[in-house]
């Protein structure tokens, strides 16, 4: 379970970090900008979505599994 969420938490900051270099870059113009931010931002958003989906699983029905063995 606490293995699930540094796994995901690492993934998510190691996007964020990867979106804002890419970020930067296009800010001082060495890449071009218009598309990437879009798919990026969509791209973010869809892995935040999917993480909390697994997350509340986890954390709701294995946890409510878990404690009806331990009773």
């Amino acid at each position: 379970m606490n293995l699930v969420k540094k796994i995901t938490s690492y993934l998510l900051i190691f996007l964020v970090v990867l979106f804002t270099t890419v970020a930067l870059l296009g800010i001082w113009e060495i890449i071009p900008l218009e598309k990437i931010m879009i798919k990026m931002i969509s791209s973010l958003v869809v892995v935040f979505a999917s993480a909390a989906v697994v997350l509340f699983i986890f954390s709701v029905l294995i946890k409510e599994t878990n404690h009806h063995q331990n009773s």
